[in-house]
């Protein structure tokens, strides 16, 4: 038998065990080594009263447990080890043990917790995760408005947005919403709430914040929650027993648009799985570049911005009708522990981010004068612009003083619609909204009450004579038509601009080699449809094709776009500048004679003479006035944004509105919004292409029709009466087998003869690029902005590229 083996059994023996029980006689100097490690043990004993957190630059020397679980909890007194979670936050070694080991009391609370953490999670489902999720107290602020102390709550009390909306200092929340005391405000705060809004307190932190029962959650079924900022454990998250994580994210990858059950459908403010191309939608899982400069604390871990952006979003499509402050977003913020206090904090930053960038508090709000969206840092600047970016440099609160000056004798430019047809508007200007989900004017006409007509997919193609042109030659065409748009896109990527060729020359010439090479021979009337496709071409560009880029033509293409229904506004435009523009000091008939930024404040002369001075102006003439210098600008503009102003094109096309005794296309059209002409001969394509019922009910009798392309230069010599009989030449023949009424009432719009407006939209001209639209869109010096459909990259042609243009210049002069 080794001594060692006998040491080790001193202790068990007793005084009367046999003397051939008894162990061997240690030698005198073991006997004093053996005392001198009793002395020490009892020295380190006395010591041991206390242990540090062992986590490098833990500033927590005599740490508590905040989980009490264990019989033997340290408490505040020793443990072997002190696990971390934050500075301010640790349990013990005793209370790990209690739920971690398989023979403790707590460890079917731990595994139940971790099947369901498992089942719905992605991360790892470790003891330290299981303590921040269902252990950690959770912290609540006073509201009392002369309070605003953090208190914690003790461990059984379970924080719902209620009691974060209404708690109060010492108010009871087990069975009464009665006070202790009568001034439990005046007792202090923990002093370790000063410590969360340091840098360091967060970079010590264990674990992000993964919200409970995030309003979120419904947005983000498709998602891992803990993935998105959101916990496993709740029910918001959970799935039907046995539902794999493959099962579940196979079936929601397969739902194209995942709504929310009793939401405007065009509400899509998060990219579901495998989904791309929406504009104005964010990945819920990844930060965006901006945000990653704006935030660059979270570009290791974003978890904590991404819990708290999803958040704001989703309150905000939740209810768009009311503008979304800091004290609506608290209450939602559910979470365990300090973490909490932080989030509340950063969600304030993130809020007003998300408000500068436009995708929240926009739209048609009601703010009280003395309500601001942004902080004060942002305020009490001076501008002058028009309607729409007035309306958003209000809502922002950054501007105090506003001033529209508009040329003409009516707000809406480009938007002018005539409510003179009897029960119906007819848009002298834009009316259709093209893809409406995640579109801020699908938002505003929700904010309104506004009910949006979606456009068929139905457009019979009806040829002079009457005849209605068979489906699958149409569809033939349009995919040829398409097939040569595909090898336009082949041709013009390793192609600069000095390569570039007019669209209308390159598709002649694919077409042509497409002829030669295959053989094919398309019959007449299929070489009048392909004409009539191009006419849709000339429509979308506002030009003919001999002007167009081919290379740029749809530049904006390679950005996301807006998905969905294109939906005719039947109240009109107007009806939403009007709102945008309520209480806002416009002055019309104004003309801007010049622009003087040479000094530190801007000069602003009117034709009449009258002078103003600002701060700021935003400038949002048309891309034609500006092309013709129709405003002087002091000193001159640079010869960048001077040649950038002439690569593109000031569009033109021009609309006709009929109004009939009675519906006699019903009969042949039979509920489409809108019918086809095919063009008689290439000469006449563009003339009276499409023609919609702009009465979606039936009751009235109206038909509108665009002239585009070559065809606007032939009327544009022409009076109204000639263009009238014109289209109404064009209808009898599409209508040969009956009798078409003359009109009781019609318009013809006449935007190329307009002084103060001059075209209809824009494109990028022959050897220019979409770079053009960033140049014209550049400030100067921080005085003078600009912005309008031809200074929006993205959005180009659109009432929607001109709001969100004021938005994005809302949010430039906010950061100045």
């Amino acid at each position: 038998m080794s001594t060692g083996r006998v040491r080790t059994k001193k202790k068990a023996c007793s005084s009367d065990q046999s003397p051939d029980n008894l162990p061997l006689r240690s030698s005198g100097r073991q006997v004093k080594k053996k005392a001198a490690e009793a002395a020490d043990d009892d020295d380190e004993a006395s010591e041991k009263k206390y242990r540090k957190c062992e986590k490098a630059g833990c500033t927590a020397t005599c740490p508590v447990c905040f989980a009490s679980a264990a019989e033997r909890c340290a408490k505040n007194g020793y443990t072997s080890r002190w696990y971390h979670l934050s500075c301010g936050e640790h349990f013990c070694n005793e209370c790990f043990d209690h739920y971690y080991r398989s023979h403790k009391d707590g460890y079917e609370k731990y595994t139940a917790w971790k099947r369901i953490w498992t089942s719905n999670g992605k991360s790892e489902p470790s003891p330290k995760a299981f303590m921040a999720d269902q252990q950690l107290p959770y912290w609540v602020q006073c509201t009392k408005p002369d309070c605003g102390k953090w208190r914690q709550l003790t461990k059984e009390i379970q924080l719902t947005p209620q009691i974060a909306k209404t708690y109060r200092c010492g108010m009871k929340l087990n069975n009464s919403t009665k006070t202790e005391g009568s001034d439990q405000c005046s007792m202090p705060e923990d002093l370790r709430v000063a410590e969360v809004s340091d840098h360091w307190w967060y970079s010590m932190l264990i674990l992000p914040p993964l919200l409970k029962d995030s309003v979120a959650a419904p947005f983000l079924a498709a998602y891992y929650p803990d993935c998105v900022g959101m916990s496993p454990s709740c029910t918001s998250t959970n799935r039907l027993p046995g539902e794999s994580n493959l099962v579940k994210l196979e079936h929601l990858k397969s739902v194209p648009n995942s709504t929310v059950a009793g939401m405007n459908k065009y509400f899509q403010p998060f990219y579901q799985p495998n989904e791309c191309g929406k504009a104005l939608c964010v990945r819920p899982d990844v930060m965006e570049l901006d945000e990653l400069y704006e935030f660059p604390e979270y570009s290791r871990d974003p978890t904590m911005y991404l819990a708290l952006r999803n958040l704001i979003l989703a309150l905000w499509y939740t209810n768009c009708k009311e503008a979304l402050t800091p004290q609506k977003c608290i209450h939602h913020i559910i979470v365990r522990g300090l973490v909490r206090i932080r989030c509340v904090r950063e969600m304030e930053r993130i809020l007003y981010f998300m408000t500068r960038k436009g995708l929240i508090n926009t739209g048609i709000l009601s703010v009280s004068p003395d309500q601001y969206l942004l902080p004060k840092e942002y305020h009490n600047v001076s501008c002058c612009t028009k309607p729409y970016v007035i309306s958003a440099l209000k809502l922002h609160g950054t501007c105090n003083i506003f001033l529209g000056l508009e040329a003409k004798d009516r707000i809406g430019g480009r938007v002018w619609d005539d409510k003179t047809f009897k029960g119906v508007t007819v848009g002298r200007g834009a009316q259709i909204v093209n893809g409406c989900v995640n579109n801020p004017m699908a938002l505003m006409c929700e904010q309104l009450g506004i009910k949006m007509h979606k456009l068929g997919e139905k457009c019979d193609l009806i040829q002079e004579g009457g005849r209605i042109t068979d489906p699958t030659i149409d569809k033939r065409m349009d995919f040829h038509f398409n097939a040569i748009l595909d090898v336009v896109s082949e041709w013009r990527k390793d192609k600069t601009q000095h390569h570039d060729v007019p669209l209308g020359e390159k598709i002649q010439e694919i077409y042509k080699a497409f002829i030669q090479e295959s053989g094919i021979q398309f019959s007449e009337l299929e070489e009048k449809v392909l004409q009539f496709h191009l006419s849709n071409l000339e429509y979308a560009c506002g030009s003919n094709l001999s002007q167009v880029s081919a290379r740029s033509w749809d530049h904006n293409e390679f950005f996301a776009q807006f998905a969905g229904d294109h939906t005719l506004l039947t109240v009109g435009y107007s009806t939403v500048i009007d709102k945008l523009a309520e209480g806002l000091d416009i002055r019309l008939n104004l003309p801007v004679q010049s622009i003087d930024y040479s000094g530190e404040e801007v000069q602003i002369t009117a034709a009449d003479g009258t002078v103003w001075t600002t701060q700021k102006v935003l400038v949002t003439v048309p891309l034609a006035l500006l092309q013709k210098n129709a405003i002087q600008f002091n000193p001159p503009l640079s010869e960048k944004k001077v040649k950038a102003i002439n690569s593109l094109g000031a569009g033109v096309i021009e609309k006709i509105a009929l109004q009939f005794p009675y519906r006699f296309w019903d009969s042949k059209i039979q509920g489409a919004d809108f019918f086809g002409h095919v063009p008689p001969n290439s000469s006449q394509r563009g003339l009276f292409s499409v023609f919609y019922d702009m009465d979606p009910e039936g009751k009235q009798s109206i038909l509108m029709s665009v002239v585009t392309g070559d065809a606007v230069a032939t009327i544009k010599n022409l009076d109204d009466k000639q263009v009238l009989q014109q289209c109404m030449t064009v209808l009898r023949e599409l209508f040969k087998e009956q009798e078409v009424p003359d009109p009781v009432k019609f318009f013809v719009t006449r935007w190329s003869k307009d002084p103060w407006l001059q075209m209809a939209y824009s494109f990028v001209k022959t050897g220019g690029s979409g770079e053009a639209y960033d140049i014209i869109a550049e400030d100067i010096q921080g005085k003078v902005f600009f912005a309008g459909e031809a200074t929006n990259r993205h959005f180009p042609q659109t009432v929607t590229g001109a709001y969100l243009s004021g938005v994005r210049e809302a949010s430039k002069i906010a950061a100045y």
